[in-house]
């Protein structure tokens, strides 16, 4: 098997089973870190979250657009040394417009149903990730990286 259908396969498993990640911004020379409800498109190259426009998180991406979002399977237990995985996304984070927003919202929803008021919210902004690329990281230090802009 190829190693990009191996990543590809890996990463569609990992984010089925997953529904947060921690997501890292940028903002006045500092990282800053949250955590979000993530769903990731088929093609894998957008990666989706939501947070309302008052938050730190908007105010760092508004700023700096770049950033960095990490899902993994972690356990917490020392098998996780051998088995977790753990995938990287990095990229350009912008505001989902319309006439994309719905059917990325509806993406979004079938993962998170539970998120619709707050995704409904006018407060609420709709944000994409362009992911440029994945770095994989599986069995403690097997490291593979998948680009996804052409």
């Amino acid at each position: 098997m190829r190693e990009s259908t191996q990543m590809v396969q890996i990463l569609k498993a990992l984010f089925s089973s997953q529904r947060l990640a921690i997501l890292a911004t940028e903002g006045r020379g500092q990282p800053y870190g949250n955590l979000v409800a993530f769903s990731a498109t088929d093609d894998l190259k957008d990666l989706l979250f939501a947070t309302t426009r008052s938050t730190r998180k908007y105010a760092n991406l508004s700023r700096a657009p770049r950033a960095a979002m990490v899902i993994d399977n972690r356990t917490n237990e020392e098998s996780d040394f051998h088995e977790a995985i753990a995938a990287t996304a990095t990229g350009i984070v912008k505001e989902v417009e319309d006439p994309e927003k719905e059917p990325l919202l509806r993406l979004y929803l079938s993962k998170h149903p539970y998120l619709k008021e707050f995704v409904s919210s006018p407060t609420c902004a709709l944000l994409r990730m362009n992911v440029e690329t994945y770095y994989v990281v599986r069995q403690f230090q097997n490291v593979m990286e998948l680009h996804i802009k052409e």
